[in-house]
């Protein structure tokens, strides 16, 4: 595990290690913390491994430590699913170029951090697959770092080495999209060649990079790449799907990982509580004992962001339950609820058990539904006890979300809950999807391996629940495949961070984003504050159609900061910004 002492100590000088500014100390008479870290550090594989510490402090997660700014989940507000803080700009075509941005300038400090290891590492003595695998760690960050931008601003300065003040590439040209995205193919394929697979990995260092999450994360930025291309007609996107698919397959054939089934049909849920539910104690105190995360404890946990154990072991900790949940900044969409099915499988308005037209309180959609929908929002049919007491069921006007909100940490206002960047139920949907968008069909024998262990998982197995995905149940139905594959994308990713992303990649933003966003049925008696809010059709409505709009000719990609563009004039804005 990465260990709070790095965190609480390092930090205050690797950024001046990594960047080559002045350190935490401000004795003058003191040498610069970078030449003291140069002299005395770089030394030894466990330097190596320190340094690439710092790296993970770069990782999406429930906090504010995100290179956002932003907790991850909050960039569903981007999109229809949810709504609340930070909705402004994106889907209601308001942004304007910024002059500065977190995300430039976060994941090109990431960049350089990784560069500066990787040349770093050429003096360190020891065993070489060691050195070899930090190498690896280096390298996949790095691959992060450009994708993350390549998925915002599309073509993006490449630099593959630490710059100096008079270095040329400080003013070069925007590398093509696909070039970029190549090298982090190159990034990731040294990582998985060189990380240790996930049960090879000790106990202590639970966390960190391995094989599979080079090559899940692999497989998200070529199906990302892959699918941005075909909707685009572009030619590269037959080879960016089969990279998504000879990844996905690669990690699902290896074996290493598994779907979190320990609680049975409740184990979704359980799946975003402390440990995965392990030892049949899924929720624990904040300040109480904890089990400690290993990959023994969920074998779906790909790539995990950590805060820690409890207060006497605190990496960073954060108040996402008390901050964004129970404050509803991050609040479901009636176009998700929508977006569960109902037990026979189909959707609003194919259903015989839609009742859409005739809710009789807030609870009745809840009703006969997929049961990922009362695992994930929350309803007074699904309150589960806890060390903290009972989850409040609130009507209201707003949706609340449930996953990730731990009531003993509500209660503290403080915790320790990881956050899933990487899930193997995520390679099983990037999977299904791939070979989808690849062939123009998908096979039963592959759905079974992939979207109908999601399905068997959310039911335990009770095809009463909702029955399993076919071509002849989508043809007896008329649904379309595509459809249903990216509805399943959509419930079992929900609130995590994907939703919005999602939407440019499949060029359906221009369609899904003017609409107008709704909340939940408005019953006047569930309403607790008395408050009447602005209806559309008794719906709650959260912001008008009037006041969206998306422009496919500018929006598919963010406006590169104003004042990166003043000081290189090789760089040009991204177009009609």
């Amino acid at each position: 595990m990465i260990r709070k002492y790095f965190f609480k100590g390092l930090l205050c000088f690797l950024p001046a290690l990594m960047l080559g500014l002045p350190g935490c100390k401000k004795d003058l008479n003191l040498s610069p913390e970078s030449q003291l870290a140069d002299d005395n550090f770089w030394k030894t594989t466990s330097d190596l491994s320190q340094a690439c510490n710092y790296l993970y402090t770069f990782l999406g997660g429930l906090g504010g430590d995100d290179p956002t700014g932003y907790p991850t989940p909050l960039q569903d507000n981007y999109s229809d699913k949810t709504f609340g803080s930070r909705s402004v700009g994106f889907g209601d075509g308001s942004s304007i170029a910024p002059a500065t941005s977190n995300e430039w300038n976060n994941y090109y400090k990431l960049i350089r951090a990784a560069n500066n290891i990787l040349e770093k590492s050429k003096g360190v003595t020891g065993d070489a697959a060691t050195i070899n695998r930090y190498m690896g760690e280096a390298r996949f960050f790095r691959g992060m770092a450009y994708f993350e931008l390549v998925k915002r601003f599309g073509d993006v300065p490449y630099i593959n080495r630490t710059l100096t003040l008079t270095d040329s590439l400080l003013y070069t040209t925007r590398a093509p999209r696909q070039t970029v995205i190549d090298s982090v193919y190159a990034d990731l394929d040294f990582a998985a060649a060189n990380c240790p697979q996930p049960d090879a990995l000790a106990a202590a260092d639970y966390g960190r990079i391995t094989r599979s999450a080079a090559l899940s994360f692999k497989a998200r930025v070529a199906l990302f790449e892959g699918t941005w291309d075909k909707f685009r007609n572009l030619a590269t996107a037959n080879t960016n799907l089969q990279a998504a698919v000879a990844a996905s397959n690669t990690v699902m054939t290896e074996a290493r990982h598994r779907l979190y089934t320990t609680q049975g049909a409740d184990s979704y849920y359980y799946a975003f509580q402390y440990d995965g539910g392990a030892n049949g104690n899924p929720i624990q105190s904040v300040n109480g004992p904890q089990v400690n995360y290993t990959f023994a404890t969920n074998k779906e946990n790909i790539l995990v962001k950590l805060y820690g154990q409890n207060q006497t072991n605190n990496i960073a900790s954060h108040n996402f339950g008390r901050q964004y949940l129970d404050q509803a900044n991050i609040a479901p969409t009636r176009a998700m609820i929508d977006s569960y099915l109902y037990k026979d499988g189909l959707p609003q308005g194919k259903s015989a058990f839609d009742s859409s037209n005739n809710q009789t309180s807030s609870l009745t959609e809840f009703e006969n539904r997929d049961p990922r929908l009362s695992m994930s929002v929350h309803n007074r049919t699904l309150i589960t006890p806890s060390i903290g007491g009972l989850i409040p069921y609130v009507a209201g006007i707003s949706y609340r979300y449930r996953k990730y909100w731990v009531v003993s940490d509500w209660t503290a206002n403080i915790s320790f809950i990881n956050f899933n960047i990487l899930r193997y139920a995520e390679v099983l949907l990037i999977n299904a999807e791939a070979k989808y968008e690849l062939n123009g069909n998908i096979s039963d024998a592959d759905l079974n391996l992939t979207i109908n262990l999601l399905r068997n998982r959310a039911t335990g197995s009770d095809i009463n629940k909702l029955p399993l995905l076919t071509n002849g149940f989508v043809s007896a139905n008329g649904l379309d495949m595509r459809a249903e594959i990216r509805r399943e994308r959509t419930v079992e990713l929900a609130f995590e961070g994907h939703a919005y992303w999602d939407l440019l990649r499949w060029k359906t933003a221009e369609t899904v984003l003017p609409n107008a966003i709704l909340g939940r049925k408005y019953f006047a008696a569930e309403n607790p504050s008395g408050a009447s809010p602005n209806l559309l059709n008794g719906y709650v409505l959260l912001e008008a159609a009037s006041f969206r709009k998306f422009n496919p000719s500018r929006d598919y990609l963010w406006a590169l900061p104003t004042q990166e563009i003043a000081l290189n004039g090789k760089l040009a804005q991204n177009p009609n910004w």
